[in-house]
């Protein structure tokens, strides 16, 4: 298989994965014009709103639903190295920073290990 084809896969894999995402979209957006029309419907049949105050309602929520999934998602980025602390309880003393140092080589050791077991495997 050359590069050609592979290129040729990854695109069809593109244009695949679009479609479904956007076959999924729209039902699920259809299910949410069916349920923001029943709502309305119900307050209609209450007395609350008239009909022309119900079909501005049900485009205003469609509005807002497609607005809200063509916005891209916010990717919080994950902080750069964990935040320190020390617990202390009252009678035990502070942990010397080298005997803490030895702590850490020791875990870093052990997750070496770890993945050299994993890779193993």
């Amino acid at each position: 298989m050359g590069f050609g084809d592979l290129m040729k896969k990854a695109v069809y894999l593109g244009v695949g994965l679009a479609s479904y995402a956007g076959e999924k979209a729209g039902k699920t957006l259809e299910e949410l014009r069916e349920q923001a029309q029943k709502a309305a419907q119900e307050m209609v049949e209450k007395g609350e709103i008239n009909t022309e105050e119900a079909r501005r309602l049900v485009d205003e929520w469609l509005a807002k639903a497609q607005q809200k999934t063509v916005e891209e998602p916010k990717v919080e980025e994950p902080p750069k190295a964990p935040r320190q602390i020390e617990i202390l309880t009252e009678d035990e003393e502070p942990t010397p920073p080298s005997e803490a140092e030895k702590m850490r080589q020791q875990v870093a050791n052990l997750q070496e290990e770890l993945r050299r077991l994993q890779k193993n495997q």
